[in-house]
Protein backbone atom coordinates (compact mmCIF):
# COMPACT_ATOMS: atom_id res chain seq x y z
CA UNK A 1 0.00 0.00 0.00
CA UNK A 2 1.45 3.61 -1.07
CA UNK A 3 -0.44 6.20 2.15
CA UNK A 4 1.08 9.41 0.39
CA UNK A 5 -1.72 11.61 -0.99
CA UNK A 6 -2.73 12.09 -4.24
CA UNK A 7 -1.94 15.88 -5.57
CA UNK A 8 -4.93 17.13 -8.02
CA UNK A 9 -5.13 20.57 -9.72
CA UNK A 10 -7.55 22.86 -11.74
CA UNK A 11 -7.85 26.27 -12.14
CA UNK A 12 -10.91 26.50 -9.80
CA UNK A 13 -13.67 24.89 -8.43
CA UNK A 14 -14.26 22.87 -11.30
CA UNK A 15 -11.73 19.81 -10.66
CA UNK A 16 -14.08 19.17 -7.53
CA UNK A 17 -16.15 17.27 -9.89
CA UNK A 18 -13.34 15.10 -10.64
CA UNK A 19 -12.21 15.21 -6.92
CA UNK A 20 -15.99 14.42 -5.70
CA UNK A 21 -15.51 10.90 -8.30
CA UNK A 22 -12.22 10.05 -6.98
CA UNK A 23 -13.29 10.48 -3.39
CA UNK A 24 -16.54 8.12 -3.94
CA UNK A 25 -14.71 5.42 -6.06
CA UNK A 26 -11.68 5.69 -3.50
CA UNK A 27 -12.88 7.13 -0.08
CA UNK A 28 -9.47 5.99 2.15
CA UNK A 29 -7.20 8.10 -0.19
CA UNK A 30 -6.26 11.80 1.16
CA UNK A 31 -6.44 14.31 -1.81
CA UNK A 32 -4.24 17.77 -1.81
CA UNK A 33 -6.42 19.62 -3.88
CA UNK A 34 -4.70 22.93 -5.60
CA UNK A 35 -7.34 25.67 -7.50
CA UNK A 36 -5.34 28.19 -9.05
CA UNK A 37 -8.25 31.28 -8.80
CA UNK A 38 -5.57 33.39 -9.19
CA UNK A 39 -5.14 32.78 -12.48
CA UNK A 40 -8.37 31.43 -13.53
CA UNK A 41 -9.36 31.02 -16.23
CA UNK A 42 -7.00 28.73 -17.94
CA UNK A 43 -8.74 28.80 -21.36
CA UNK A 44 -8.51 31.87 -22.87
CA UNK A 45 -4.36 31.41 -22.09
CA UNK A 46 -1.76 30.60 -24.56
CA UNK A 47 -0.29 27.15 -24.57
CA UNK A 48 2.90 28.22 -23.14
CA UNK A 49 0.77 30.07 -20.19
CA UNK A 50 -0.78 26.66 -19.32
CA UNK A 51 2.82 25.29 -19.30
CA UNK A 52 4.03 27.29 -16.91
CA UNK A 53 1.12 27.65 -14.96
CA UNK A 54 0.92 23.53 -14.83
CA UNK A 55 4.68 23.19 -13.84
CA UNK A 56 4.14 25.68 -11.09
CA UNK A 57 1.08 23.70 -9.49
CA UNK A 58 2.83 20.28 -10.09
CA UNK A 59 5.97 21.85 -8.35
CA UNK A 60 3.67 23.12 -4.97
CA UNK A 61 1.90 19.31 -5.19
CA UNK A 62 5.16 17.92 -5.18
CA UNK A 63 5.88 19.65 -1.59
CA UNK A 64 3.40 17.27 -0.21
CA UNK A 65 5.12 14.16 -1.43
CA UNK A 66 2.49 13.07 -3.78
CA UNK A 67 2.26 9.83 -5.47
CA UNK A 68 0.34 10.93 -8.18
CA UNK A 69 -0.78 13.92 -9.75
CA UNK A 70 -4.06 14.65 -11.34
CA UNK A 71 -4.78 17.06 -13.91
CA UNK A 72 -8.28 18.24 -13.44
CA UNK A 73 -8.34 20.60 -15.91
CA UNK A 74 -9.31 20.36 -19.51
CA UNK A 75 -7.13 23.31 -20.61
CA UNK A 76 -4.37 21.88 -18.54
CA UNK A 77 -4.64 18.69 -19.91
CA UNK A 78 -4.85 19.18 -23.51
CA UNK A 79 -1.81 21.54 -23.32
CA UNK A 80 0.65 20.75 -21.10
CA UNK A 81 -0.19 16.78 -20.09
CA UNK A 82 2.41 15.56 -22.74
CA UNK A 83 5.44 18.52 -21.54
CA UNK A 84 5.01 17.95 -17.73
CA UNK A 85 5.04 13.56 -18.26
CA UNK A 86 8.59 15.10 -19.96
CA UNK A 87 9.84 17.05 -16.85
CA UNK A 88 8.59 15.20 -13.90
CA UNK A 89 9.34 11.42 -12.76
CA UNK A 90 6.05 11.33 -10.69
CA UNK A 91 2.61 9.81 -12.10
CA UNK A 92 0.65 12.39 -14.28
CA UNK A 93 -2.71 11.96 -15.32
CA UNK A 94 -4.71 13.97 -17.51
CA UNK A 95 -8.91 13.59 -18.21
CA UNK A 96 -8.46 13.10 -21.79
CA UNK A 97 -6.91 9.21 -22.00
CA UNK A 98 -9.59 7.66 -19.53
CA UNK A 99 -12.21 9.23 -21.32
CA UNK A 100 -11.16 7.74 -24.83
CA UNK A 101 -10.70 4.44 -23.53
CA UNK A 102 -14.47 4.39 -21.89
CA UNK A 103 -15.70 5.54 -25.72
CA UNK A 104 -13.44 2.71 -27.50
CA UNK A 105 -15.01 0.28 -24.94
CA UNK A 106 -18.47 1.08 -26.45
CA UNK A 107 -19.54 0.12 -29.76
CA UNK A 108 -22.19 2.33 -30.05
CA UNK A 109 -20.55 5.55 -29.61
CA UNK A 110 -19.48 6.63 -32.77
CA UNK A 111 -20.67 10.14 -33.47
CA UNK A 112 -19.05 12.52 -30.63
CA UNK A 113 -19.70 15.81 -29.57
CA UNK A 114 -17.19 17.83 -27.57
CA UNK A 115 -17.80 20.94 -25.49
CA UNK A 116 -14.88 22.38 -24.03
CA UNK A 117 -12.94 25.88 -23.73
CA UNK A 118 -11.95 27.93 -26.11
CA UNK A 119 -8.16 26.78 -25.28
CA UNK A 120 -8.93 22.88 -25.14
CA UNK A 121 -10.97 22.71 -28.36
CA UNK A 122 -8.24 24.70 -30.52
CA UNK A 123 -5.56 22.39 -29.26
CA UNK A 124 -7.38 20.06 -31.37
CA UNK A 125 -6.50 17.01 -28.81
CA UNK A 126 -9.65 15.55 -28.25
CA UNK A 127 -10.67 14.80 -31.74
CA UNK A 128 -6.49 14.08 -32.33
CA UNK A 129 -6.73 11.12 -30.26
CA UNK A 130 -10.24 10.33 -30.47
CA UNK A 131 -9.28 9.69 -34.19
CA UNK A 132 -5.95 7.76 -33.40
CA UNK A 133 -8.03 5.70 -30.95
CA UNK A 134 -11.24 5.02 -32.93
CA UNK A 135 -11.51 3.79 -36.24
CA UNK A 136 -14.60 5.76 -38.08
CA UNK A 137 -15.51 8.09 -35.37
CA UNK A 138 -17.64 11.20 -36.39
CA UNK A 139 -15.93 14.18 -33.77
CA UNK A 140 -17.61 17.61 -33.38
CA UNK A 141 -16.64 20.65 -31.81
CA UNK A 142 -18.07 23.23 -29.85
CA UNK A 143 -16.18 25.68 -27.47
CA UNK A 144 -17.94 27.33 -24.61
CA UNK A 145 -15.93 30.22 -23.13
CA UNK A 146 -19.08 31.50 -21.12
CA UNK A 147 -19.51 28.12 -19.32
CA UNK A 148 -16.55 27.67 -16.28
CA UNK A 149 -16.96 31.47 -15.40
CA UNK A 150 -20.76 31.18 -14.72
CA UNK A 151 -19.69 27.74 -12.73
CA UNK A 152 -17.16 29.86 -11.05
CA UNK A 153 -19.77 32.70 -9.96
CA UNK A 154 -22.56 29.84 -8.87
CA UNK A 155 -24.89 30.41 -11.66
CA UNK A 156 -25.49 26.87 -12.71
CA UNK A 157 -29.43 26.01 -12.81
CA UNK A 158 -30.79 29.64 -13.12
CA UNK A 159 -32.06 30.92 -16.65
CA UNK A 160 -28.72 32.47 -17.64
CA UNK A 161 -27.54 28.96 -17.62
CA UNK A 162 -30.49 27.29 -19.22
CA UNK A 163 -30.15 29.98 -22.10
CA UNK A 164 -26.62 29.77 -22.02
CA UNK A 165 -26.40 26.49 -22.81
CA UNK A 166 -29.38 26.21 -25.21
CA UNK A 167 -27.51 28.25 -27.92
CA UNK A 168 -24.05 26.52 -27.49
CA UNK A 169 -26.19 23.21 -28.12
CA UNK A 170 -28.64 24.12 -30.68
CA UNK A 171 -26.35 23.19 -33.45
CA UNK A 172 -25.38 20.07 -32.53
CA UNK A 173 -26.77 17.31 -35.09
CA UNK A 174 -27.87 13.81 -33.55
CA UNK A 175 -24.86 12.37 -31.46
CA UNK A 176 -24.31 9.14 -29.33
CA UNK A 177 -22.22 11.01 -26.84
CA UNK A 178 -21.73 14.15 -25.41
CA UNK A 179 -18.07 15.10 -23.99
CA UNK A 180 -17.77 17.79 -20.94
CA UNK A 181 -14.33 18.56 -22.02
CA UNK A 182 -13.83 21.28 -19.17
CA UNK A 183 -14.08 20.02 -15.66
CA UNK A 184 -16.79 23.04 -14.73
CA UNK A 185 -19.38 21.44 -16.94
CA UNK A 186 -20.20 18.61 -14.85
CA UNK A 187 -21.95 21.35 -12.80
CA UNK A 188 -24.64 22.12 -15.46
CA UNK A 189 -24.94 18.44 -16.29
CA UNK A 190 -28.49 18.40 -15.78
CA UNK A 191 -29.22 21.14 -18.18
CA UNK A 192 -27.10 19.76 -20.32
CA UNK A 193 -29.24 16.22 -19.96
CA UNK A 194 -32.48 18.18 -20.51
CA UNK A 195 -31.02 19.27 -23.54
CA UNK A 196 -30.04 16.50 -25.19
CA UNK A 197 -31.90 13.51 -23.95
CA UNK A 198 -31.29 10.92 -26.23
CA UNK A 199 -27.20 11.55 -25.80
CA UNK A 200 -25.38 10.19 -23.24
CA UNK A 201 -23.27 12.97 -21.40
CA UNK A 202 -19.91 11.68 -20.52
CA UNK A 203 -18.54 13.19 -17.03
CA UNK A 204 -14.95 12.75 -17.56
CA UNK A 205 -14.24 13.07 -13.64
CA UNK A 206 -15.99 9.81 -13.23
CA UNK A 207 -14.44 8.07 -16.27
CA UNK A 208 -10.91 9.51 -14.59
CA UNK A 209 -11.86 7.49 -11.28
CA UNK A 210 -13.22 4.40 -13.13
CA UNK A 211 -9.69 4.13 -14.69
CA UNK A 212 -7.85 4.90 -11.76
CA UNK A 213 -9.73 1.75 -9.83
CA UNK A 214 -9.50 -0.43 -12.83
CA UNK A 215 -5.58 0.29 -13.30
CA UNK A 216 -5.47 -0.44 -9.56
CA UNK A 217 -3.08 2.43 -8.62
CA UNK A 218 -1.27 1.92 -5.53
CA UNK A 219 -4.46 2.58 -2.89
CA UNK A 220 -3.83 4.00 0.59
CA UNK A 221 -5.30 1.59 3.47
CA UNK A 222 -5.59 4.08 5.64
CA UNK A 223 -9.00 6.00 6.88
CA UNK A 224 -10.31 9.19 7.93
CA UNK A 225 -7.92 11.43 6.45
CA UNK A 226 -8.63 14.84 5.61
CA UNK A 227 -8.12 16.03 2.47
CA UNK A 228 -6.35 19.84 2.04
CA UNK A 229 -7.74 22.20 -0.11
CA UNK A 230 -5.65 25.58 -1.44
CA UNK A 231 -6.33 28.41 -3.46
CA UNK A 232 -4.28 30.76 -5.20
CA UNK A 233 -6.37 33.82 -4.41
CA UNK A 234 -9.14 33.11 -1.16
CA UNK A 235 -11.01 36.32 -2.71
CA UNK A 236 -13.77 34.03 -4.69
CA UNK A 237 -16.82 31.77 -4.94
CA UNK A 238 -15.21 28.62 -4.76
CA UNK A 239 -16.80 27.97 -0.83
CA UNK A 240 -20.49 28.53 -1.95
CA UNK A 241 -20.06 26.91 -5.43
CA UNK A 242 -18.22 23.77 -3.52
CA UNK A 243 -21.15 23.36 -1.16
CA UNK A 244 -23.52 23.02 -3.69
CA UNK A 245 -21.12 20.04 -5.63
CA UNK A 246 -20.11 17.96 -2.41
CA UNK A 247 -23.01 18.83 -0.14
CA UNK A 248 -20.29 20.05 2.55
CA UNK A 249 -18.63 22.94 3.63
CA UNK A 250 -14.75 22.47 3.16
CA UNK A 251 -11.84 24.24 4.98
CA UNK A 252 -10.31 26.23 2.71
CA UNK A 253 -5.92 27.10 3.09
CA UNK A 254 -4.48 29.87 1.19
CA UNK A 255 -1.51 28.78 -1.09
CA UNK A 256 1.67 30.34 -1.12
CA UNK A 257 3.26 29.61 -4.72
Amino acid sequence: MDNRPIGMFDSGVGGLTVYKEIKKAMPNEKIIYLGDTKNFPYGSKSKQSIIDLSRRNIEFLLNYNVKMIIIACGTATSQALEEMKEIYKVPIIGIIQPTIEYIKSKENLKSIGIIATRGTIRSNSWEKNLKKSIDKVIVYNKECPLLAPMAEEGWIDNQIAKLTIHEYLKDFPKIDALILGCTHYPLFKKIIKDQMPETEIIDTGEKLANSLLKNKINKSDEKEKEDEIFLTDTECNFINVSYKLLGKSIKINKAIV
